[in-house]
């Protein structure tokens, strides 16, 4: 039912404000999914190369400090690249 305060003009506004509201908000969950499973892709490429190359090479547990420094003042906004946690785990703010 109606407002009996709302023309028809402010109902149909309503509807269609209400129609783009929905539609930015599905569009915005798409797109948080489809960064998430990319940075996942990601931090999972980097733990196999890091993996890899120390296999390889014999890096000692030096290389990952180092890349964890740099990685942390390469990418101030994000969170993550502590020693301590795996690279694997870090994630925009």
């Amino acid at each position: 039912m109606m407002d009996p305060l709302l023309s028809q003009d402010d109902a149909f506004y309503l509807d269609f404000l209400n129609e783009v509201k929905s539609k930015v908000l599905q569009v915005r969950t798409q797109a948080m999914l489809s960064v998430n499973w990319e940075l996942i892709v990601l931090y999972w490429q980097l733990g196999w190369e890091i993996f890899s190359r120390q296999n390889d090479q014999g890096w000692g547990s030096k290389v990952v400090d180092r890349l964890s420094w740099d990685l942390k003042v390469a990418f101030l906004e994000m969170k993550g690249f502590s020693r301590k946690i795996p690279l694997v785990h870090a994630v925009v703010c």
